[in-house]
Order: structure tokens, then sequence, then C-alpha cells
């Protein structure tokens, strides 16, 4: 007898899921990376214009003045997801993700921003500025 309304007016014109003897089962299921590294390599690859980087960092300037930024321990856990939610509002149509796309834009932002950041702070900068 069948639980479900809907199953039991259809009655014989739904396709049955009860496997044939002739199938084989599932039996494991290995984990994989697969996805993942797709996913982290397409992030790398993405070609970021100038609008998006500058309404990242207007946001992530925002999240510093309203106070989501803590000193002692750098940007609190979850900032990644609400810079991503911030930058749906500015940019609807970019689909920026938390993971891969922001985390990988500010790690390349950090990187060939450092330099600048320790130059004008006079950190290892031989005399300059």
């Amino acid at each position: 007898m069948s639980l479900d309304p809907i199953e039991a007016d259809l009655g014989e014109r739904l396709p049955s899921n009860v496997i044939d003897g002739d199938e084989s089962n599932i039996v494991n299921i290995h984990p994989s990376d697969t996805w993942a590294t797709w996913r982290m390599k397409l992030a790398n690859q993405m070609k970021w214009v100038p609008k998006e980087d500058a309404a990242l960092v207007s946001c992530i300037v925002e999240l510093y003045n309203i106070g989501t930024y803590n000193r002692d321990t750098r940007f609190k856990t979850g900032y990644l997801n609400e810079l991503e939610r911030m930058l749906e509002k500015v940019l609807p149509h970019a689909t920026l993700k938390a993971k891969p796309n922001l985390e990988t834009r500010i790690r390349t932002l950090k990187r060939d921003w450092t330099i600048i950041y320790d130059m004008l702070n006079r950190k290892d900068n031989s005399g300059f500025g």
C-alpha cells in the first residue's frame, strides 16, 4: 500500500525504483578532491575588473569602519561571507563567492600591495619615504 496519495492516484504509470538483479549496486564511495581542485583552478583563472576590485576594497574598508575588524585578531570569523553579501548588493550580477573568489583575490591584493604598505609605513624601506 502506497503512503503517498499522488503516487496512489498515478498507480502503475510511475517507474519502479526496484533495482533489477542484473544491475550492480554501488558498494564503495571514495572521497575525491576533483571538484575542489577544479573550482580553485577556475577561481585562480578569473580576471577581476577594476570595478570589482574597487567594490571589494570599499566593502573591506566599510567592514573596518563598522567595527567588524578587530585589530588583535584581524578580521573576525565569517568576514568573507559578510563581504560576499555586501558585494552582492553592489555588484548583483558578479556572482562572487566567499571561497574561492574573494579569498583568492584578497590574498593576491595582499601580495601585490604589501611592499607599498611597508614602504609607506617605513618598514624595511632602506630610507624610502
